[in-house]
């Protein structure tokens, strides 16, 4: 038996939906490890394991911190344990214990972060430029959630693509019972969840959405997500350009997602870079038709389940928007063959690959 630690300082919300899912299955699946689930002391307070084998550990110490690289450290060598999972790049760079790390893109070290100071952003930049690196010579395995992104991490960081497991990750149905969000009842609209960053697009997709307007008057645009910084700038600026029928809903519950999921007349993701782009498949699973930009790893995951557009060229967004949006036809298409593409998806498979990887982890010398 060993000692596997599963270090997760990102659990809520979607970000930590990967991490969630993987513990939740490890749970099931691994007979005989024993595991230490490093979570924020909020969230080591609120959840607890299902499995014996499994107990959870507040970690106090904070992402891009001096603490992280060695408080974070010290904690982990008090744990002295056989394997250190790494569900994000974030960690102590010291740390001298075998180490897998799961990378999920590359996007924070390619764009800028408009809520943030631009040169205290930029040298964040570089020593996180520096840290992929650093981390992905270290580890003994990586993981990435798509093909894309394998290749992605080998070029940047020249590692072997051989050292790089790609599991891809799936997309679960929300049980929760749907509950419609107030003003949209009777509404059509298309819809977009996540954050508000640069690579996300949505300045674009709100031009786009102007254009769809002239004919479309009574259509909706909703950015469903936590209102951030930049989510606050964005609000702002369509505000100011008198834009109208855009709802910024802040943040929504499971149920509220599933209702948003189930009765929009598209989800569009005008996402510029994703390493796996959950919330397509998210959408696919609720039986949205899906609208999507073909940038990155999103043709590789999507497949031939949505309708692509090009994510800088304002007019193509507009148009395919408007295709689908005008084709029931089309919408139904979309529909059918997104209920088969994200059924080609598991978390459960994904967990057994990474098992799969921390068994060949602890064998290494």
């Amino acid at each position: 038996m060993s000692k596997i630690v599963i270090c997760s300082r990102e659990w809520s919300g979607s970000t930590g939906r990967y991490a969630r899912a993987l513990v939740e299955h490890l749970q099931d699946i691994d007979t005989k490890n024993q595991y230490i689930i490093l979570l924020k002391p909020e969230d080591a307070a609120s959840w607890q394991p299902k499995n014996p084998r499994f107990s959870v550990l507040a970690c106090p110490h904070k992402e891009f911190s001096f603490d992280e690289q060695f408080g974070l450290k010290k904690q982990l060598e008090i744990l002295r344990p056989d394997l250190v999972h790494f569900t994000m790049v974030q960690q102590p760079a010291w740390y001298g214990g075998k180490v897998v790390t799961t990378m999920q893109d590359l996007t924070t070290i390619r764009f800028r972060n408009l809520s943030k100071n631009p040169i205290v952003f930029a040298i964040k930049q570089q020593v996180y430029r520096w840290l992929n690196k650093k981390v992905a010579k270290k580890s003994v395995a990586i993981i990435t959630p798509s093909q894309f992104v394998r290749l992605d991490v080998a070029s940047f960081t020249r590692i072997n693509p051989d050292k790089i497991t790609v599991t891809h990750e799936g997309a679960d149905r929300i049980t929760n019972n749907p509950e419609p969000v107030k003003g949209l009842e009777k509404a059509q609209f298309i819809m977009y969840l996540g954050r508000p960053m640069t690579h996300k697009n949505l300045p674009r997709l709100i031009e786009a959405f102007k254009k769809l307007q002239i004919d479309r008057p009574e259509l909706r645009l909703v950015l469903a997500g936590k209102k951030d910084d930049n989510y606050q700038k964005i609000e702002r600026v369509v505000a100011a350009q008198g834009t109208k029928n855009v709802a910024f809903t802040d943040y929504v519950s499971e149920g509220q997602l599933r209702w948003l999921y189930e009765h929009c007349a598209a989800y569009v993701f005008p996402s510029l870079s994703e390493g796996f782009g959950l919330p397509g498949l998210e959408a696919m699973a609720h039986g949205a038709p899906v609208i999507s930009s073909n940038a990155t790893c999103l043709p590789e995951i999507y497949g031939d389940a949505v309708y692509y557009f090009d994510p800088v060229n304002i007019d193509d967004m507009a148009k395919k928007i408007g295709e689908v949006l005008d084709s029931e036809r089309l919408r139904q298409e979309l529909i059918a063959a997104g209920n088969l593409q994200v059924d080609k998806y598991s978390w459960r498979r994904m967990a057994k690959q990474t098992l799969a990887v921390y068994e060949q982890a602890l064998k290494h010398t």
